[in-house]
Order: C-alpha cells, then sequence, then structure tokens
C-alpha cells in the first residue's frame, strides 16, 4: 500500500500550484527547470527565481506572431529575460489586453538551440489550468532536492506527455429527475473527470431510445451568453432553442461542457472581448492571447454519450467540426440538424467571423 499520489494526481496538484503562483519542478531529457506562470507572478516570487539563475520566458507562437518574435521552436518561443526586467515587462509580453497602450516591448532576444520540453509542458499546464499561456522558467541542479526541500510538486516529462494527450477518464456522480420549462420531463446527469478537472452535465429530455439516434447538442458552457443574455454571441439562445426543440421532438440530450470561451476559460474569454473592443475579432483576439481558434475538446462529449448508451446522433449544430469529432471518436452521426437561432445586430460580426474563419454554416 502506498500513500503516494499517483502522476495524475500530482498534475491536478500542480495546476492548483500555478493557479497560486507556486513554482513546479519539471524534469527531463537530463534537465530540471522551475516553472511558475506569468499570471500568477509576483515580485517576491521573480526574485527568489532569479536566485537559480536567468529566467527563460516561454510563449506560444500565436503569441509570438504578435510580437513580431521569432518561434524557432515552431509551436512556441523562448524569450530571454534580461536582468532589469521586472513582473510588469514579463506580464506585457504575456497579456496582450495592454499591447495598443504599450505597443513598444522590445527588442526581443528569442532564443534557439537546446531543448523547449519543459518550455512546452509548462505552457500546456498553463493552458489547462485556465491561465494565460505564458510560463517563466529557471533551469536548476538537483530537482529532486529542490522538490523535496522547499516541498513542490516534481513532473517528469516522460510521465506527464501522456496524460496532457489523453482524455480523462468520466465517472456519472449522481443523476436526478428535473421537470425544465423548454422540455417539460427532464433528468440531469453529472459526470466527473478522474483528474479533478471540470464536472460536465448531461440533460436528458424524455426518454430517449437508445437503439435510435438521439436529438443531441453538444454545448460549451457560455456564461455571458446562457445567464447573462449577452448580445454578443448566439449561445443563449441556441441553448434554449435546442432544449425546446428535443422538448417538442419528445426526447434528446443536450450535454453541457464546461469548456467556456472555446476551452480557455471565462477569464481570458473576459480578456479576448477586452481585444474585440480594440477591433480585433474573435479569432483575432484568442491569437493575441496566445490561443489557438478552438481549444475545446469535443471528445468529453463522445465519451459521456457512450456512458449514457447512445452510438448515433442527430446532431444539433452549425459546427463541422462537431460532427467530425464525434465520428472520430466510433459514434455515428445520422443527420446534422442546423440550429440558426440568436443572430443580432451585436453579433453580426462574431457570427461573419465563425463563418468565414471556424467554417460553422450559418
Amino acid at each position: 500500500m502506498t500513500l503516494a499520489p499517483s502522476i495524475v494526481e500530482r498534475m491536478t496538484r500542480a495546476r492548483g500550484d500555478l493557479r497560486m503562483g507556486v513554482p513546479v519542478v519539471l524534469t527531463g531529457a537530463g534537465e530540471a527547470a522551475l516553472a511558475v506562470a506569468v499570471e500568477a507572478l509576483t515580485p517576491a516570487r521573480l526574485a527568489d527565481l532569479r536566485r537559480f539563475g536567468l529566467p527563460e520566458l516561454a510563449l506560444t507562437a500565436r503569441r509570438a506572431v504578435t510580437l513580431k518574435t521569432a518561434a524557432y521552436d515552431t509551436d512556441l518561443v523562448r524569450v530571454a529575460v534580461p536582468a532589469e526586467a521586472d513582473v510588469d515587462w514579463i506580464a506585457a509580453l504575456a497579456d496582450p489586453v495592454d499591447d495598443l497602450r504599450v505597443p513598444m516591448k522590445g527588442p526581443l532576444r528569442a532564443m534557439r538551440g537546446g531543448g523547449a520540453g519543459l518550455h512546452r509542458a509548462a505552457l500546456a499546464l498553463a493552458k489547462s489550468a485556465r491561465l494565460l499561456p505564458a510560463a517563466l522558467l529557471v533551469r536548476v541542479d538537483h530537482p529532486l532536492v529542490l522538490a523535496a526541500e522547499n516541498a513542490l510538486t516534481l513532473l517528469r516529462l516522460d510521465e506527464i506527455a501522456p496524460e496532457l494527450a489523453r482524455l480523462s477518464p468520466l465517472d456519472e456522480v449522481v443523476a436526478a429527475r428535473l421537470p425544465i420549462a423548454a422540455a417539460g420531463l427532464g433528468r440531469v446527469h453529472i459526470f466527473r473527470p478522474e483528474d479533478g478537472g471540470d464536472e460536465h452535465y448531461a440533460i436528458e429530455v424524455g426518454q430517449p431510445d437508445r437503439a435510435r439516434p438521439v436529438l443531441a447538442r453538444l454545448h460549451s458552457a457560455c456564461f455571458t451568453g446562457d445567464v447573462l443574455g449577452s448580445l454578443k454571441c448566439d449561445c443563449g439562445p441556441q441553448l434554449r432553442a435546442a432544449l425546446a426543440q428535443m422538448g417538442e421532438a419528445g426526447a434528446g440530450v443536450l450535454l453541457y461542457l464546461n469548456q467556456e470561451g472555446r476551452g480557455i476559460g471565462l477569464a481570458n474569454k473576459l480578456r479576448a472581448y477586452a481585444l474585440q473592443d480594440q477591433g480585433f475579432d474573435t479569432v483575432e483576439a484568442n491569437h493575441r492571447l496566445g490561443f489557438e481558434d478552438d481549444e475545446r475538446d469535443f471528445r468529453i462529449g463522445a465519451e459521456i454519450l457512450r456512458k449514457m448508451g447512445f452510438s448515433a446522433v442527430r446532431l444539433l449544430t452549425n459546427n463541422p467540426r462537431k460532427v467530425a469529432m464525434l465520428e472520430s471518436c466510433g459514434l455515428t452521426v445520422a443527420e446534422r440538424v442546423p440550429l440558426k437561432v440568436g443572430h443580432t445586430p451585436q453579433n453580426a460580426g462574431y457570427l461573419a467571423t465563425k463563418a468565414a474563419k471556424s467554417g460553422h454554416l450559418l
């Protein structure tokens, strides 16, 4: 018997550490480094890190384009942090909200040569913690001793790489009946990933026949649209229209996936909104933040549908990517059912961008 946490548990702990500004120790390929999320970096922590050596700032290639800095590692850039640089200087490179107000940030020295595996892992952990994809790393010796003496979480690249790529298994926690206005009889199922991540919900309308394609929707959480009635997107109307259509049909299942802001989290989505106020469209805003167009993982939806006993769906969506992802996961998409609602003068540009750049059929 052992009480030592597994790699999944240590990665969950590491995400919590990064959100609180606590460094984690990363090791691999004969190297080791302390890594901290830039979003949570403080002057005191920066001073502590500098006692170990010269910090290196890791940013995604998307962010590097905005900074006009060569990404020699293809998918990321390593920037040498000058000795005189303070937390504000580092944060300005990571957070694009002030790019127009403070456009001059260089000259920046992008590093080349050597491995970037530790930096890549730090960025992936920051993303999975719903933080800005930016990390500060300082190379260290004797990582095992350093981690033990300072009670820091230590992660090996060969252990975390498979975990970062795979979908954490989902377990149903509870289900209960819930009458809902839009669809009448309903039943809500809660699914929890084993890695301690966000829970996801399935709203089962009526009593769908598992032997036939079920009317289904994969709906990503949108606090601003679903709860506040935001006019910047069509999410709220899509949610209500999908449930109403299932109610009219007498059966269906709506998956409410906690992947806010196309998988970047609510805080980063609001950062993207601030950039849209400066004139950037939704895709450009995501790129300036350092994210891809869409960071969602629709494998989650496929796994929940399988857990509920469904193998075929009539999918309520305008997004061909959802169809392709479900089919790649072994589910049959018998029909794509359009869901064209919620068009407003305020979201016309947003919808045009979804059609032109993200391939939505609007």
